[in-house]
C-alpha cells in the first residue's frame, strides 16, 4: 500500500473538512472494507495529511476538531504538521498526539527524533507513487509577500534538490510575480533570491531547474516585452532561469508522471490492487488524470477562470480532466450570468458551456454545497452532473475508465 498524500496550506473550513471526511469514509467502506475489519499493524498509512500555513488552525478549532477526530478514527490516517509554522502561530497539537499516538507528527528536521524535514518528508512520500521519477514539480498561483505559499514553493523545491531530484516550477496566474527581478523586501524572505539560489544549487548538483511561466498570465501582468522571432516570449524583468511560454508547455510537464505539488493539492494512488509499486512500462502509461476542485466564487478573483482554463488546456493536451464545482464554486452554476457587451470579463457560464463540449473533460457539481447554501443549479446549465458525497469519493479515489497511470492529481482552485 502506497500512502496518498494531501498537502493543505489554505484555511480549512468546516465544510471542506466535512466533505474530505465523507470521501475518506467512502474509500474505506466501498473500496477497502478489509481495512475496517483488521488493524494493519506495521503497514504504512493509507492517507497522510501534510498541514502547513493556515490549515494548522483547524487542529485546534472547536468546530473542526471533532471532524479531524472522525478522520483520525479511520484506519491508518496520519497528520504531519509543519513545526515551524506551528511555532510561528503559537499552536500546539500535544493533546491530539496523546489521544492518537503514532498518528500525529510535529517535528521537523532540526529535531534528532525526526530526521527528515517537513518538505523532504512530503517528497519522500510523493516519490513512492512514482519511484522512478527524477523530478519534482510545484504549481504556484499566488504572488509573493501577500501569500505564504511562495515560501512553500521555495522550500519544497529546495528539499527536492536535497533528495537529488531536479526541481520544476510552474508559475500560473499571480505566481508569475514570484519571478520578478530585483526583489528587495525589507521585512520578508526574498522569494526571487530563493529561486536564484535554487538555480545555483541545481547547477552545482548537475540537476535541471526548469521554470515555466504561463504566457497569458505573464503578458497580462506586463512581463512579456518582445517576441524573439522564434515564437517565444522573452522578458528582461524575470529572473533566470524563467521562461515565459504558452500554457501548453506547462501541460506537457503535467503529461509526465513525476509528482507535482501545489498550495492545496493531493496525489491519489490509482493502481489496481496487487499491482507492483514500480513504475508502469512507458509504453503502457497514460498521463496522470487531473481533478480540479473549483472552490471559489466566479468573479472576485481570477482563480476560477484560471482553473477552468487550465482544465481545458489539460483536455486539449490529452490529459483526462474532471472539474468539480464545490463549496463557493457552485455559484458558477446558479442563476443566469449576464455582462455588458463592452465588458471584457468572461461569463463563467459561457466558459463552462465551452468546457462541456470538449472531449477528455467531465464536469460535476457537489449537491451538498447547493443544499448548504440554499440554492440550486440553473436549468440552463448543460453538461454538469450533480453528485452526492458518495459520488465525490468515487471520483477522487477511482481512476477513469481506460486510465493507465500510477496516480491522479487533485488541485484545489
Amino acid at each position: 500500500m502506497t500512502p496518498n498524500p494531501f498537502l493543505l496550506g489554505d484555511a480549512l473550513t468546516t465544510e471542506r473538512l466535512t466533505w474530505i471526511a465523507g470521501s475518506l469514509k467512502f474509500y474505506f467502506v466501498s473500496l477497502h472494507p478489509d481495512a475496517l475489519r483488521q488493524a494493519p499493524e506495521g503497514k504504512p498509512p493509507y492517507f497522510i495529511f501534510f498541514l502547513t500555513g493556515d490549515a494548522l488552525y483547524s487542529l485546534v478549532d472547536r468546530e473542526n476538531l471533532p471532524i479531524w477526530e472522525i478522520i483520525l478514527g479511520l484506519p491508518q490516517v496520519w497528520i504531519v504538521c509543519d513545526r515551524e509554522e506551528l511555532d510561528l502561530r503559537g499552536l500546539s497539537v500535544d493533546s491530539l498526539k496523546m489521544k492518537y499516538p503514532g498518528q500525529i507528527f510535529d517535528q521537523n528536521g532540526r529535531q534528532s527524533s525526526y530526521p527528515r524535514s517537513f518538505w523532504r518528508e512530503i517528497i519522500r512520500i510523493g516519490r513512492q507513487l512514482e519511484p522512478a521519477s527524477l523530478t519534482i514539480g510545484y504549481m504556484l498561483t499566488k504572488s509573493p509577500y501577500m501569500y505564504g505559499s511562495c515560501r512553500n514553493a521555495v522550500d519544497c523545491l529546495h528539499a527536492a534538490t536535497e533528495e537529488q531530484l531536479s526541481p520544476e516550477l510552474y508559475a500560473y496566474l499571480d505566481g508569475v510575480h514570484a519571478l520578478h527581478v530585483n526583489q528587495k523586501p525589507a521585512e520578508f524572505r526574498n522569494i526571487g533570491q530563493g529561486f536564484l539560489d535554487l538555480h545555483e544549487i541545481s547547477r552545482k548538483k548537475d540537476l535541471n531547474f526548469k521554470v515555466i511561466a504561463c504566457e497569458r498570465c505573464a503578458t497580462a501582468r506586463g512581463y512579456a516585452t518582445w517576441d524573439d522571432g522564434h515564437g517565444m516570449i522573452v522578458s528582461n524583468c524575470t529572473i533566470e532561469p524563467s521562461r515565459i511560454r504558452n500554457l501548453s508547455e506547462i501541460i506537457e510537464r503535467f503529461k509526465a508522471g513525476h509528482p507535482i505539488f501545489g498550495e492545496s493539492s493531493a496525489m491519489i494512488d490509482i493502481r489496481p490492487p496487487g499491482s507492483s509499486h514500480g513504475q508502469r512500462l512507458h509504453k503502457d502509461r497514460s498521463p496522470p488524470p487531473v481533478i480540479l476542485l473549483v472552490t471559489r466564487t466566479p468573479y472576485s478573483t481570477e482563480d476560477t477562470f484560471g482553473g477552468l482554463s487550465f482544465a481545458i488546456a489539460c483536455a486539449y493536451g490529452k490529459i483526462p480532466a474532471r472539474i468539480v464545482f464545490i463549496e463557493d464554486g457552485i455559484y458558477c452554476l446558479t442563476g443566469m450570468h449576464h455582462q455588458e457587451t463592452a465588458d471584457m470579463i468572461f461569463s463563467m457560464q459561457e466558459v463552462i458551456d465551452t468546457a462541456a463540449g470538449i472531449d477528455q473533460i467531465e464536469l460535476y457539481a457537489y449537491q451538498p454545497s447547493f443544499q448548504h447554501r440554499g440554492v440550486t443549479m440553473s436549468r440552463d446549465i448543460k453538461g454538469v452532473l450533480e453528485i452526492t458525497a458518495k459520488d465525490l469519493g468515487k471520483l477522487l479515489f477511482s481512476p477513469q475508465k481506460g486510465t493507465l497511470s500510477n496516480h491522479q492529481r487533485i488541485l484545489f482552485v
